[in-house]
This record gives C-alpha cells, structure tokens and sequence, in this order.
C-alpha cells in the first residue's frame, strides 16, 4: 500500500533529505471506485491517509495530500467544504491540493467573484480542518464500516465484473459507443481497443451512466450494504455515525445522487434501444434503487430525498423541466444513429447537443 512504500522510501536516507521534510502523496478517485464500487473505495481511501498520517508523523515529515478527484461523485466529486472537513484527523495540516476538473471551472472560477467565493471556501475549511479536526470514529463505527464496505464491494463486482450481460447493457442503454466517436473527451473514452469495461477509463464510466439518468457508479453496491445494515438492526448504529463528517459525507452525496435519477427516463431509453431481457434488468435496476431510497431515509429520519436542502430540491425541479426533453431528444438520436445511417452527421451533431446539454443541467457528471 502506499504507506508502505511512503515507510521504505523515508528509510532511505538520500531520499530522506531530498524531501527536505515535505512528502506530497496524490490520492486518486477515479479508477478506485470503477473498480471496487464507491463506498468501498472511499473507505479504502480514509484509511490510506490515515496510515500515511502516521507513516509521516513517525518520520517527522511534512505531509500534503493531493488529491485527484473528478467532478461527479463516483469519481470523488462533492462540496469542496464537507470534502475537507470529512478528511481523516491530522490529514489537513494547514494544507490541502485538489485538481478541478474542467467540467467545473466556469462554475467554481469562470468570473472572478466566484473564483474568491471558491477559493474563501478553501480556505475556510482547510483552516477548520487544521485547527478544528473531526473526531476519530470510534471502534464500533469502524467495525460497521468495514462490514459496509466489504459488503458493497461485493455486490458491486458481483454484478460489474461477473455478470456478462450487464456488459452488454451498458453498450445498448447509455451512449457508451458514441463517446469514442463523438470525441467529446480530451483522451480517448478507452485505454485499448478492446471492448468491456476494464479497458473503459473512468470518465466515459461514468459520464455514460449519468447521461441516461442512472448515476449507477455513484451508489450500486451501497444499496445492498445499507439494506444489510437496516435489516441486520443497524439502523440505530448508522444514525449514530452521521455526527461522523466521514459517514455524513457519504450519505449526503449518496442523497444527491438519488435525486438526480430518473427511473422513468431510464425506462423510455430501455424501450428503446434494448432487448426484453436487458429492460429486466433496467427493471431489477430501478427496484434497488427504489430499496436504496427507503433505506436511506431510514437511515437519515428524513420524510424524503433533499429534505435538508430545499434550495437543491428546487433547483433540480427547474432543471428537470429542460432536461426532460433533451433525454426523449437523445433516446431518439440514439436509436436512430444505431438503426439507420442516413443524415449520420446530423444524427450526430443533435447527440453532440444533448450530451453537452444534458451534461450542463446536471452539472457534475464526469
């Protein structure tokens, strides 16, 4: 792990006095929760840093962490503030990297009020961080987590990883193949040639399943784990760690993310572009998160999704009133670009739109 290796290469003493009492580690999000889900990869992530935390202290070496998150949840995206204040105790020693992604900047940075309002939340919670920082969970929270995230690591590669023909539904369901042609990305959608999902980088991952109003990397597998717990009478146990920052971050992204779903959208893209037996599949798709959304709130005390934050509520109603008809739009495109080549390039150019569009409205989806 990198603890390990942050240990053997500060026992070096070349290396040692090169890092002049400074080690900077760079945490990625990206392909952690592509491969293994992303609650088991962020509580993975938690205990990295707090093992290079105590790797650096014993060492008596200034550690910065970097880390390299995206702008959609299942790539570590979330609220600059919750993300630092939830960081492990000790890990935000007066200071804090984190990439923006391009997707984000005209929204954090694009005029210069917002670039000194993004950059004063930074600051403030990098300092509150510092002087201020969270409580170390206690054992049984631990414990609970642990079983939380082996759990979902579980269920999600039970279904991503095993499952043959969840493979062949992503293809048919999201505008996986079009990525790649489209070029919309600054790399290419996929490390080789190859088809699956392996090879697929993360961005594309996740951007696909956003585009079809699923924002499956954000929450499969966490829905079994959270459903385990509720039934196993852990319910009270889970409510105890929301005064967690760690937990309470997750929870709250987990409820954004349900917000921004659409199991009727999904439906009309399954009609039309997939086969009778994927649109079961959408169909046991849609009925875990329908199980995830019940457990969630029982989890939380709340009546419904948002229920804390109106204001997000509210937005979200006025953008589904634009989104709406850009997915039906999108739905069509696709289905008449894979059933037909006549007038490609228009077909083309209209997905090219909807993409944008649809990725505009939703804001963090990449």
């Amino acid at each position: 792990g990198a603890a390990v290796s942050i240990d053997a290469l500060l026992n070096v003493p070349w290396y040692r006095d090169y890092t002049a009492g400074y080690q900077q580690v760079m945490i990625g999000y990206s392909d952690s929760a592509k491969d293994a889900g992303q609650l088991s990869a962020a509580w993975a992530q938690y205990r990295a840093q707090e093992e290079l935390v105590e790797v650096t202290t014993r060492h008596g070496v200034r550690l910065v962490l970097f880390h390299g998150r995206g702008g959609a949840v299942g790539r570590g995206g979330g609220p600059a503030q919750s993300a630092i204040r939830s960081q492990p105790p000790g890990s935000v020693a007066g200071a804090f990297r984190v990439t923006e992604q391009g997707e984000m900047i005209r929204w954090k940075l694009g005029l210069p009020a917002l670039a000194q309002q993004t950059l004063r939340r930074y600051l403030t919670a990098t300092l509150e961080a510092t002087l201020s920082p969270p409580p170390t969970p206690t054992p049984a929270w631990r414990d609970t987590m642990a079983s939380l995230a082996q759990a979902s690591l579980h269920s999600y590669r039970a279904l991503v990883r095993d499952d043959p023909a969840f493979v062949e539904l992503f293809r048919a369901l999201t505008p996986e193949q079009e990525l790649g042609i489209l070029a919309l990305g600054s790399r290419p959608a996929r490390r080789q040639a190859v088809p699956g999902i392996g090879s697929l980088r993360a961005i594309p991952w996740v951007f696909a399943w956003t585009q079809v109003r699923v924002m499956l990397p954000a929450w499969l597998g966490t829905d079994t784990a959270l459903h385990g717990a509720v039934e196993g009478r852990k319910a009270e146990v889970l409510q105890q760690m929301l005064s967690w920052p760690f937990f309470r971050m997750q929870m709250d992204m987990l409820e954004m993310v349900l917000a921004k779903t659409d199991p009727v959208l999904v439906k009309y893209y399954a009609k039309r572009m997939t086969t009778a037996e994927q649109q079961a599949m959408v169909t046991a798709l849609n009925q875990r998160l329908d199980g995830l959304e019940r457990d969630l709130l029982a989890v939380t005390g709340a009546s419904q999704l948002l229920e804390g934050d109106p204001e997000l509520a509210e937005s979200l109603q006025v953008r589904n009133t634009y989104l709406d008809p850009l997915h039906l739009l999108q739905a069509e495109l696709l289905f008449r670009r894979r059933q037909q080549i006549d007038e490609l390039a228009v077909v083309e150019q209209g997905l090219q739109v909807t993409m944008a569009g649809i990725s505009s409205g939703l804001r963090n989806t990449g």
